[in-house]
């Protein structure tokens, strides 16, 4: 009376494709060979008939007899046959069409994958400027004032200061002065200084200035398009520094508000790169500090601090 409930297979779908596909190209090779065979016996029919049985003896084209334009015509349609079933089939058969498919989805999906890292670059650049921002929100109108711009240089006694994107010199005090002072600090560069180092400096916050779009630079390294944008961005530093080069220092000068230079008292005519003149009506030297020439030092040097009247 309660009969157990019949059930149905299931077979894959994709198995099921397999099937039908299988079936098909088993049909179109069993046709295949059918009309090889008709192909084959019809030949031999249509030379016998003429030759033996005169059907057609004297119907010629072109003084060709006409069972060879029939038997022509039936080999073009056999190899037309044979090479839909082979050919044609492996080359633009599902698995080729599949194949493209494929190639197609595969380019979407690296697409799609390109613009989520935008996307995602976007957005941690966003996050980093909101986290800035509340920083700075929370810093004092009174500690606002207390942040000093600094310019840091090295300058022969006619304000040269480098050739070539290299300095002239080198001074390992100088060098050691110079990471004692900025260590910990935001620096603030042109693309060329930038590009004369050989890797970031450790424990600072470099910021180059460039026009160049996209300029391509290491993880921690914050790029700007103007120096009004590099303060801006070393805003919670209370010592931001200017490290060069030449333009970036004449730009900076008048914002500054000390100069840590020091004086190479030496002259060095092929530079072609120069400090600004410092005018002593508005700045006043408040430390000096001379060192002499020696076995690690080529030139004699005196560590100058000056700050603004």
């Amino acid at each position: 009376m309660f009969g157990k409930k019949k059930v149905n297979p299931q077979i894959d779908q994709e198995q099921l494709a397999l099937i039908k596909a299988a079936e098909k190209r088993i049909k179109q090779k069993r046709y295949l060979y059918l009309h090889f065979v008709v192909f084959l016996i019809g030949a031999v029919f249509l030379i016998l008939a003429n030759t033996v049985l005169g059907i057609g003896k004297d119907t010629t084209f072109f003084n060709i007899d006409w069972f060879v334009y029939a038997i022509l015509i039936w080999l073009f349609l056999f190899l037309y046959h044979f090479i839909n079933v082979f050919i044609t089939h492996n080359f633009m058969g599902k698995d080729w069409e599949d194949q493209q498919r494929e190639a197609l989805v595969a380019k979407q999906q690296e697409r799609i994958e390109q613009l989520k890292q935008e996307y995602l670059k976007e957005e941690k650049h966003i996050a980093k400027t909101q986290a800035y921002n509340e920083t700075l929100g929370n810093i004092s109108s009174d500690q606002k004032k207390k942040t000093k711009l600094t310019i840091i240089v090295a300058a022969g006694e006619n304000n040269a200061i480098g050739k070539d994107n290299d300095l002239i010199w080198h001074l390992s005090d100088d060098l050691k002065r110079f990471k004692s002072l900025t260590n910990g600090h935001h620096i603030i560069m042109g693309r060329k200084t930038f590009e004369s180092f050989p890797k970031p400096l450790p424990n600072r916050t470099h910021i180059v200035i460039t026009r160049q779009e996209a300029y391509s630079v290491p993880d921690g390294v914050i790029v700007v398009n103007s120096l009004e944008d590099a303060l801006d961005a070393a805003k919670k530093d209370m010592q931001p520094f200017i490290i060069g080069g030449g333009e970036i220092y004449k730009q900076s000068l008048a914002l500054a508000d000390k100069i840590e230079i020091t004086r190479v008292h030496a002259t060095f005519q092929d530079a072609d790169t120069f400090f600004p003149e410092i005018n002593t009506s508005i700045w006043k030297e408040t430390h000096s500090e001379f060192h002499e020439k020696d076995n690690k030092h080529q030139y004699a040097f005196t560590f100058i601090t000056y700050e603004r009247r």
